[in-house]
């Protein structure tokens, strides 16, 4: 018989299976991953589990779901230039055990517990999450943002491949100061204006790129 564990008085069932998902993915390889070993983990009964998922994609996706609405992301405001809240961004992500865990967890997906699946539904929920905050309507995408928002999720990707090996060492000064962080802050700014076109221009032509201090 499993250990209760010492959530299981406090937090709710859903969010207990939720959380012996990402425990268990970083344990083992998703493909070998079962529902009993779910319900064991959360120390819930088969019952509840099929309360509230009809399958164990189902709570991966909502698992997933949850991880990406809640990494927040703050767009300049009128009284906020660009690059300030760029800084502001960076340093809450990298000072934060909150989000410092959520991408230790968004990073088990695309290592080698993860699964070509839940590659998938991060990439579609990450995108759907950002074009949420961009205020970004899906009817009337045009190719040029469409293109941008595929590059910014392939970015966010290659963060979390590096994940594991930069998540002991890196600062916030190291994504502030190095000529390296040009790229990402480009995207960020990018992002956050209506013709975006023009911060890409400047991260493709070397004489423009800004030198970030």
């Amino acid at each position: 018989m499993a250990r209760p564990r010492r959530d299981s008085e406090i937090l709710p069932a859903k969010e207990r299976m939720e959380n012996a998902f990402w425990d268990l993915l970083a344990s083992r390889e998703y493909r070998k991953i079962t529902v009993t070993d779910i319900v064991r983990e959360a120390a819930v009964n088969r019952n509840s589990f099929y309360y509230h998922f009809s399958s164990l994609p189902e709570l991966a996706d909502a698992a997933i779901l949850h991880m990406v609405e809640n990494t927040p992301v703050l767009l300049p405001q009128s009284d906020t230039d660009a690059e300030t809240a760029w800084r502001v961004n960076v340093a809450n992500t990298l000072q934060s055990p909150e989000q410092r865990e959520r991408l230790d967890r968004l990073s088990l997906l695309t290592g080698p517990h993860g699964s070509a699946a839940l590659i998938a539904s991060l990439r579609d929920f990450s995108r759907l999450n950002l074009m949420s905050i961009l205020q970004i309507n899906p009817q009337q995408l045009d190719l040029k943002t469409d293109l941008m928002l595929d590059f910014a999720i392939g970015g966010m990707f290659a963060v979390l491949r590096r994940w594991p090996e930069l998540s002991d060492h890196i600062k916030p000064e190291d994504l502030l100061s190095d000529d390296t962080a040009a790229l990402a802050m480009s995207m960020y700014l990018s992002l956050s204006k209506t013709d975006m076109l023009g911060y890409w221009k400047r991260v493709f032509n070397p004489s423009a790129a800004p030198r970030i201090q």
